[in-house]
């Protein structure tokens, strides 16, 4: 007999209206949670949401709140993203940066559009601190973007709401380079998150490299939590270990490349840290053949500062995405 619901597909589609529930700032009916999934790649009609989400209020997960069909994620809910099984969360890093590629529409020339974010919470005493340290990062160029936004408690940034005792900060994200290269039509392959080490002010190799395709993570949240970078030391002294990325684009489309990493240096995006040639080795990466490497700068550098201090952050890498113009510059802070 035929198998008209499969359990690992219901449960896959349940985690799905769970992670956007909890993701939004208030209650949410089906129509927005069907719309959502959709943009993901789900397509379930309005009729068959609510059907889940009744199941959903019966095991615990969401509750209804007023008349309408809003609703939000419950404690229990909140267990289940965590627990999520694993085969449900390899490739999500890889995914997300084909969304956040997809989602992004800044325009080099015109200096607006979306740009995708990483979004870091700190306890909000320590926020103060954190900014000292950060700042110096940034005036390294040791980010993709000088450009941040800030929220308290309760506000929001992109659609991540910044939880109570917090402060939010945005910082912008390398896959801004995806994005805009996307526009352009130069396909790029992402493929791995990894620790550069720098001599002399001089980008000289990866020593650790984690593929996105195979990692639930960003792999700069692995490398924050186990304080495996110095960057608070490059900024010193030019050594030290830093957060990077390494990308492959097609060798033919080179000219357009640099060109378009000429108008980003204008309108101060610094995310390119270099680009090899064809076929070459970069930083001692190997490169497919009829490829071309390239590096780009981790946008967790400044938090990643803030964490060798020993201050508490928790961060949401390749979180969202927000309007350019409403960043601000983290020297105004």
């Amino acid at each position: 007999m035929k198998q008209l619901f499969k359990p690992e597909e219901i449960e896959r589609k349940v985690l799905l209206i769970l992670k956007i529930l909890h993701e939004s700032a208030e209650p949410v009916g089906a129509r927005v949670i069907a719309r959502k999934m959709a943009e993901q790649g789900v397509k379930l009609s309005e009729r068959t949401v609510r059907y889940h989400l009744k199941l959903m209020d019966e095991r615990g997960l969401t509750l209804l709140v007023g008349r309408r069909d809003g609703r939000i994620v419950t404690e229990q809910g909140l267990h289940e993203i965590s627990d999520a099984r694993v085969q449900d969360k390899i490739g999500l890093s890889i995914a997300r940066i084909d969304v956040l590629s997809f989602k992004t529409t800044f325009d080099v020339k015109k200096k607006s559009g979306l740009v995708p974010v990483n979004i870091s919470f700190f306890p909000k005493d320590q926020f103060p601190a954190a900014l000292a340290i950060m700042k110096p990062v940034f005036q390294k160029k040791l980010a993709v973007s000088p450009r941040v936004a800030v929220a308290p408690a309760g506000k929001i940034l992109g659609d991540i709401v910044v939880p109570p005792g917090k402060i939010g900060l945005a910082t912008v994200c390398s896959i801004v380079i995806n994005g805009v290269l996307l526009k352009h039509g130069i396909p790029i392959d992402s493929k791995f998150g990894g620790i550069l080490q720098i001599r002399r002010g001089e980008t000289l190799r990866f020593v650790e490299l984690i593929s996105y395709a195979g990692s639930s993570l960003d792999p700069s949240e692995i490398f924050i939590r186990g304080k495996m970078t110095s960057v608070g030391q490059v900024v010193r002294e030019d050594e030290g270990k830093i957060l990077a990325n390494f990308r492959e684009i097609p060798a033919l489309s080179r000219s357009l490349v640099d060109r378009v990493v000429e108008d980003f240096a204008k309108c101060g995006i610094s995310g390119v840290l270099s680009i090899g040639n064809m076929g070459d080795t970069v930083c001692q990466t190997r490169v497919d053949v009829n490829k071309i490497g390239m590096i780009l700068i981790g946008g967790l550098n400044p938090v990643a500062a803030v964490v060798e201090e020993g201050l508490e952050v928790d961060n949401k890498a390749m979180s969202t995405v927000m309007e350019y113009g409403k960043l601000r510059d983290i020297e105004t802070l």
